[in-house]
């Protein structure tokens, strides 16, 4: 799917479309995917994941039509950063799993289902990427539905956990959680939308598999006490500079999960 951050909304699935914000990079991919919910003949839209704090895109975002609703998947402020400014703009409520996040809404609950725009739409706590980590899945939306994702599953590679605050035990829950949704369309916030949630869900959780292994091999090499650094050398050797942060937090987390196992 190709899109501009310049141009008009994406259509994503029968009752979303996106904005691709002006913010790419090693780990916001083509940028942050911005999405506008709304069902056939409604007046009002729910916005996701707002984005940077970048005039022009939330402008776009504020003139899809009257937005009733600013819905953030999780804290990083490549999503966030511009949720107050929107909150001006439209004067609708922003609504995330953190109060910190929220701007004249309440927090969201897990479980609970938002009727707004025309849709339905359901809050699944999905913690892992982050803590506060939530996708939002449309039952409606096509004949499996949607999921919006945020970062927990991403359109083209893999996802980073900000360890220590998101952590891999919680992360595998989550795929498990989303896998149940079966053959619902994924709508992430960086990268194009995938057509099966079940199969990302497994391929993701067969890469971590793959990892694990790799760094129970690294520290049969270096030692049971061997650093962060250690391993993500050998694990993680072909990453480039710009993503090396993220390659040794990943590890942090596997490291963190595998000492707590049993046995360990």
């Amino acid at each position: 799917m190709n899109s501009t951050s310049s141009g008009a909304p994406v259509a994503a699935s029968p009752l979303t479309a996106f904005f691709l914000a002006p913010n790419p990079g090693p780990m916001s991919l083509d940028g942050t995917n911005s999405y506008a919910i709304s069902a056939p003949g409604a007046s009002t839209s729910v916005v996701v994941d707002p984005g940077p704090a970048d005039e022009g895109h939330l402008r776009r975002l504020a003139d899809v039509g009257p937005v009733e609703l600013i819905l953030v998947t999780h804290r990083h402020s490549d999503h966030t950063a511009g949720s107050q400014r929107l909150h001006e703009l439209t004067g609708a409520p922003v609504r995330a799993a953190d109060p910190r996040h929220c701007h004249g809404g309440e927090p969201l609950q897990d479980g609970e289902t938002i009727h707004a725009a025309g849709v339905s739409i359901r809050v699944l706590a999905t913690p892992g990427h982050t803590s506060d980590s939530v996708c939002f899945h449309l039952p409606g939306d096509g004949p499996h539905g949607s999921v919006l994702t945020g970062d927990t599953i991403l359109g083209r590679g893999t996802t980073m956990l900000d360890y220590p605050d998101g952590r891999l035990g919680d992360y595998l829950e989550s795929l498990d959680r989303l896998e149940a949704l079966g053959q619902a369309t994924v709508l992430p916030a960086h990268g194009p939308v995938l057509p099966s949630l079940a199969a990302v869900t497994r391929s993701y959780r067969e890469h971590r598999q793959e990892r694990l292994a790799q760094i129970r091999a690294a520290l049969a090499r270096f030692g049971g006490d061997a650093t962060v650094a250690d391993v993500a050398d050998d694990v993680y050797a072909d990453v480039e500079p710009s993503v090396r942060r993220a390659a040794e937090m990943s590890v942090a987390a596997q490291l963190d999960y595998l000492r707590g196992l049993p046995g360990a």
